[in-house]
């Protein structure tokens, strides 16, 4: 599947998530267009997944300045069922008439691949008694 396919799968699973549905099953890159073509107002899933992507501080490439000049961007990526990342650019910002989520952030998805995993340790205390 290419990254756009992935996810419009996504984004099908958690459409039948919110509507207490079965996911469609079998789920192929020759079916997934037709099938997400096929639901109707995906917008509360679309968003979802829009923001469920985890920042990876990739440069936004230079084919989005237009839209950069009107809200901010960051590279995010999700990781798909198959172990795979699927990155996109998260669109937010352009003040009180802006709408990022109305700007095509699926059809610009791209393949991303994980180099480096790191655990931290935050601790919190407080004064014993």
């Amino acid at each position: 599947m290419t990254p756009e396919q992935k996810l419009k799968h996504l984004i099908l699973i958690r459409h039948a998530e919110l509507g207490d549905e079965q996911a469609p099953a079998n789920v192929t890159a020759e079916n997934v267009d037709d099938l997400y073509d096929a639901i109707e107002e995906p917008w509360d899933a679309r968003n979802e997944v829009r923001s469920s992507g985890v920042n990876t501080h990739l440069p936004i490439p230079n084919e989005f300045c237009r839209i950069e000049r009107h809200y901010e961007g960051d590279s995010v990526a999700r990781q798909y069922l198959d172990g795979s990342w699927i990155g996109w650019i998260y669109w937010h910002g352009g003040g009180k008439h802006g709408e990022p989520e109305a700007i095509d952030w699926i059809e610009y998805a791209y393949d991303v691949v994980v180099t480096g995993e790191r655990t931290i340790v935050q601790r919190t205390f407080a004064k014993a008694a």
